[in-house]
């Protein structure tokens, strides 16, 4: 029966002091005992704050608003602010020209808003 040398691996004959090949003390077997459990160490990681608004997407309000004052009826603006949903609507009810009516009105509520807004409600950043 044998043992493995603790520093290099290497196989130990039982009641050999020192292995042969690294020189390393070797326990005998009633001495060795299992490795106990060291106690956890808590490590504590700073936070990091992440700004929310560099993870959005760069977005125009002068694009948003032309495409809604040319491709409105079409729900254009509505795609490139990223509200698929109503740009589905939009092009399904483009024959009645409801869209374009109101893509009209949102130009002019694009046009009028400040940057802040634009950026909150779109979830974008402002070009």
């Amino acid at each position: 029966m044998s043992n493995l040398c603790p520093q290099c691996g290497a196989p130990v004959n039982v009641g050999v002091a020192k292995c042969e090949y690294c020189g390393a003390a070797i326990a005998a077997p009633a001495q060795q005992a299992q490795p106990q459990a060291q106690p956890q160490q808590v490590v504590y990681v700073q936070q990091q704050v992440v700004n929310e608004k560099a993870s959005w997407p760069v977005k125009s309000k002068i694009a948003a608003a032309l495409l809604a004052f040319f491709l409105g009826g079409i729900g254009a603006h509505k795609f490139y602010l990223g509200q698929i949903g109503m740009g589905v609507v939009y092009l399904l009810f483009c024959w009645t020209f409801i869209p374009g009516i109101v893509a009209f009105i949102e130009f002019i509520i694009l046009i009028t808003m400040n940057d802040e807004k634009f950026e909150n409600k779109y979830r974008c950043r402002v070009k």
